[in-house]
Protein backbone atom coordinates (compact mmCIF):
# COMPACT_ATOMS: atom_id res chain seq x y z
CA UNK A 1 0.00 0.00 0.00
CA UNK A 2 1.42 3.34 -0.74
CA UNK A 3 1.49 6.11 2.07
CA UNK A 4 -1.18 8.08 -0.32
CA UNK A 5 -3.22 4.66 0.27
CA UNK A 6 -2.54 4.76 3.71
CA UNK A 7 -3.47 7.95 4.64
CA UNK A 8 -7.02 7.20 2.83
CA UNK A 9 -8.82 6.35 5.88
CA UNK A 10 -8.46 9.22 7.40
CA UNK A 11 -8.86 12.03 4.66
CA UNK A 12 -12.41 10.70 3.84
CA UNK A 13 -13.17 10.50 7.60
CA UNK A 14 -12.22 14.10 8.00
CA UNK A 15 -14.16 15.13 4.58
CA UNK A 16 -17.18 12.79 5.90
CA UNK A 17 -17.14 14.39 8.96
CA UNK A 18 -17.13 17.65 7.61
CA UNK A 19 -19.90 17.60 5.14
CA UNK A 20 -22.10 15.47 7.35
CA UNK A 21 -24.38 14.49 4.99
CA UNK A 22 -24.75 10.60 3.19
CA UNK A 23 -22.46 9.27 0.37
CA UNK A 24 -21.65 6.21 -1.72
CA UNK A 25 -17.75 5.23 -1.91
CA UNK A 26 -18.58 6.91 -5.29
CA UNK A 27 -19.57 10.13 -4.39
CA UNK A 28 -15.96 10.06 -2.10
CA UNK A 29 -13.83 9.41 -5.06
CA UNK A 30 -15.34 11.66 -6.97
CA UNK A 31 -15.16 14.31 -4.69
CA UNK A 32 -11.84 14.04 -3.63
CA UNK A 33 -9.90 12.37 -6.53
CA UNK A 34 -8.25 15.72 -7.47
CA UNK A 35 -7.72 16.85 -3.88
CA UNK A 36 -6.13 13.66 -2.50
CA UNK A 37 -5.03 11.84 -5.63
CA UNK A 38 -7.18 8.81 -4.04
CA UNK A 39 -7.77 5.24 -6.05
CA UNK A 40 -11.16 3.84 -6.38
CA UNK A 41 -10.12 0.77 -4.64
CA UNK A 42 -7.85 2.78 -2.27
CA UNK A 43 -11.64 4.48 -1.25
CA UNK A 44 -14.00 1.48 -1.06
CA UNK A 45 -11.43 -0.51 1.31
CA UNK A 46 -11.09 2.67 3.93
CA UNK A 47 -15.04 2.95 4.00
CA UNK A 48 -15.26 -0.22 4.26
CA UNK A 49 -12.49 -0.14 7.15
CA UNK A 50 -14.00 3.01 8.85
CA UNK A 51 -17.25 1.66 8.97
CA UNK A 52 -16.24 -2.22 10.76
CA UNK A 53 -14.27 0.59 12.98
CA UNK A 54 -17.35 2.37 14.14
CA UNK A 55 -15.89 5.87 13.17
CA UNK A 56 -18.60 6.01 10.15
CA UNK A 57 -22.08 4.58 9.54
CA UNK A 58 -23.29 2.21 6.44
CA UNK A 59 -26.49 1.19 5.19
CA UNK A 60 -26.76 -0.70 2.43
CA UNK A 61 -30.23 -0.30 -0.10
CA UNK A 62 -30.35 -3.11 -2.34
CA UNK A 63 -26.60 -3.23 -3.96
CA UNK A 64 -25.97 0.20 -3.16
CA UNK A 65 -23.82 1.19 0.84
CA UNK A 66 -24.11 4.28 1.90
CA UNK A 67 -22.13 5.61 4.68
CA UNK A 68 -22.34 9.21 6.89
CA UNK A 69 -20.86 10.44 9.38
CA UNK A 70 -21.30 9.10 13.26
CA UNK A 71 -23.92 11.82 14.54
CA UNK A 72 -23.03 10.93 18.29
CA UNK A 73 -19.96 12.94 17.97
CA UNK A 74 -22.14 16.41 17.13
CA UNK A 75 -23.88 17.99 19.70
CA UNK A 76 -27.39 18.05 20.57
CA UNK A 77 -28.67 20.75 18.71
CA UNK A 78 -32.22 22.36 19.80
CA UNK A 79 -35.13 23.19 17.91
CA UNK A 80 -34.54 27.21 18.70
CA UNK A 81 -31.15 26.22 16.91
CA UNK A 82 -32.53 24.12 13.99
CA UNK A 83 -35.11 27.22 13.15
CA UNK A 84 -32.28 29.42 13.39
CA UNK A 85 -30.25 27.19 11.03
CA UNK A 86 -33.28 27.07 8.51
CA UNK A 87 -33.46 30.68 8.75
CA UNK A 88 -29.61 31.08 7.86
CA UNK A 89 -29.99 28.47 5.03
CA UNK A 90 -33.01 30.38 3.67
CA UNK A 91 -30.96 33.62 3.72
CA UNK A 92 -28.21 32.16 2.17
CA UNK A 93 -30.35 29.98 -0.49
CA UNK A 94 -31.79 33.98 -1.74
CA UNK A 95 -28.06 34.94 -1.73
CA UNK A 96 -27.14 32.12 -4.08
CA UNK A 97 -30.02 33.12 -6.04
CA UNK A 98 -29.65 36.70 -6.44
CA UNK A 99 -25.96 36.18 -6.75
CA UNK A 100 -26.47 33.67 -9.37
CA UNK A 101 -28.84 36.18 -11.30
CA UNK A 102 -26.04 38.66 -10.98
CA UNK A 103 -23.44 36.36 -12.62
CA UNK A 104 -25.70 35.49 -15.62
CA UNK A 105 -26.40 39.25 -16.26
CA UNK A 106 -22.42 40.03 -16.45
CA UNK A 107 -22.13 36.86 -18.71
CA UNK A 108 -24.57 38.15 -20.99
CA UNK A 109 -23.01 42.00 -20.67
CA UNK A 110 -19.48 40.15 -21.26
CA UNK A 111 -20.44 38.53 -24.09
CA UNK A 112 -21.92 41.52 -25.78
CA UNK A 113 -18.77 43.63 -25.01
CA UNK A 114 -16.79 40.67 -26.46
CA UNK A 115 -18.53 40.88 -29.84
CA UNK A 116 -18.37 44.57 -30.03
CA UNK A 117 -15.80 46.41 -31.98
CA UNK A 118 -12.75 48.14 -30.06
CA UNK A 119 -12.20 51.66 -30.09
CA UNK A 120 -9.14 50.88 -32.82
CA UNK A 121 -11.38 48.74 -34.53
CA UNK A 122 -14.30 51.88 -34.77
CA UNK A 123 -11.65 54.05 -35.91
CA UNK A 124 -10.39 52.00 -38.24
CA UNK A 125 -14.05 51.41 -39.60
CA UNK A 126 -14.75 54.71 -39.65
CA UNK A 127 -11.45 55.76 -41.68
CA UNK A 128 -12.88 52.91 -44.16
CA UNK A 129 -16.70 54.13 -44.50
CA UNK A 130 -15.36 57.80 -44.92
CA UNK A 131 -12.74 56.80 -47.74
CA UNK A 132 -15.62 54.86 -49.55
CA UNK A 133 -18.02 57.64 -49.33
CA UNK A 134 -15.36 60.61 -50.49
CA UNK A 135 -15.59 58.03 -53.47
CA UNK A 136 -18.92 58.22 -54.15
CA UNK A 137 -18.71 62.05 -53.76
CA UNK A 138 -16.07 61.93 -55.88
CA UNK A 139 -17.81 59.67 -58.91
CA UNK A 140 -21.27 61.41 -58.02
CA UNK A 141 -19.25 64.93 -58.87
CA UNK A 142 -18.35 63.79 -62.27
CA UNK A 143 -21.27 62.31 -63.73
CA UNK A 144 -23.11 65.93 -62.36
CA UNK A 145 -20.02 67.46 -64.25
CA UNK A 146 -20.06 65.52 -67.27
CA UNK A 147 -21.74 67.16 -70.52
CA UNK A 148 -22.65 63.67 -72.21
CA UNK A 149 -25.63 63.14 -70.62
CA UNK A 150 -29.11 61.98 -72.65
CA UNK A 151 -32.30 63.43 -72.17
CA UNK A 152 -35.26 61.79 -71.47
CA UNK A 153 -36.54 62.48 -74.99
CA UNK A 154 -33.75 60.81 -76.12
CA UNK A 155 -33.77 58.07 -74.16
CA UNK A 156 -37.39 57.53 -75.25
CA UNK A 157 -36.64 58.26 -78.90
CA UNK A 158 -33.53 55.11 -78.65
CA UNK A 159 -36.32 52.86 -77.22
CA UNK A 160 -38.80 53.53 -79.96
CA UNK A 161 -36.09 52.83 -82.75
CA UNK A 162 -34.91 49.63 -81.47
CA UNK A 163 -38.29 48.35 -81.04
CA UNK A 164 -39.00 49.33 -84.52
CA UNK A 165 -35.79 47.45 -85.44
CA UNK A 166 -36.71 44.33 -83.77
CA UNK A 167 -39.67 43.69 -85.26
CA UNK A 168 -38.13 44.55 -88.88
CA UNK A 169 -35.73 41.59 -88.08
CA UNK A 170 -38.48 39.26 -86.24
CA UNK A 171 -40.48 39.96 -89.87
CA UNK A 172 -37.61 39.73 -92.25
CA UNK A 173 -36.52 36.80 -90.52
CA UNK A 174 -40.05 35.07 -90.69
CA UNK A 175 -39.99 36.16 -94.29
CA UNK A 176 -36.92 34.40 -95.20
CA UNK A 177 -37.59 31.15 -92.85
CA UNK A 178 -40.78 31.42 -95.85
CA UNK A 179 -38.68 31.45 -98.43
CA UNK A 180 -36.05 29.18 -97.39
CA UNK A 181 -38.75 26.29 -96.74
CA UNK A 182 -40.71 26.67 -99.84
CA UNK A 183 -37.56 25.91 -101.80
CA UNK A 184 -36.56 22.91 -99.52
CA UNK A 185 -40.17 21.64 -100.73
CA UNK A 186 -38.72 20.62 -103.95
CA UNK A 187 -34.83 20.58 -103.38
CA UNK A 188 -32.99 17.59 -103.00
CA UNK A 189 -30.66 18.31 -100.29
CA UNK A 190 -30.83 19.12 -96.59
CA UNK A 191 -31.77 22.41 -95.19
CA UNK A 192 -27.89 22.56 -93.94
CA UNK A 193 -26.13 21.81 -97.91
CA UNK A 194 -28.85 24.46 -98.95
CA UNK A 195 -27.47 27.24 -96.63
CA UNK A 196 -24.19 26.56 -97.62
CA UNK A 197 -24.48 26.19 -101.32
CA UNK A 198 -26.57 29.83 -101.14
CA UNK A 199 -24.16 31.16 -98.77
CA UNK A 200 -26.87 32.10 -96.75
CA UNK A 201 -25.75 33.07 -92.46
CA UNK A 202 -27.99 32.28 -90.51
CA UNK A 203 -28.50 34.12 -86.90
CA UNK A 204 -27.32 30.78 -84.99
CA UNK A 205 -24.66 31.00 -87.06
CA UNK A 206 -23.92 34.25 -85.07
CA UNK A 207 -25.08 32.98 -81.93
CA UNK A 208 -27.71 35.64 -81.92
CA UNK A 209 -31.24 36.27 -80.85
CA UNK A 210 -33.74 38.39 -81.15
CA UNK A 211 -34.03 40.18 -78.20
CA UNK A 212 -37.93 40.91 -76.38
CA UNK A 213 -39.12 43.76 -76.83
Amino acid sequence: MSKKDGAAPAQILAYINEKNRPFSAQDVFTNLQKQCGLGKTAVVKAMEQLAQEGKIKEKVYGKQKIYFADQSQFADVSDAELKKMDVRISEIAAEVQTTSQRCRQMDTELKELNSSLTTAEMKAQIQELQAECSGYRERLQKIKSATNHVTPEEREKVYKEREIFVKEWRKRKRLASDMIGSILEGYPKSKKQFLEEAGIETDEDHKVTIPNI
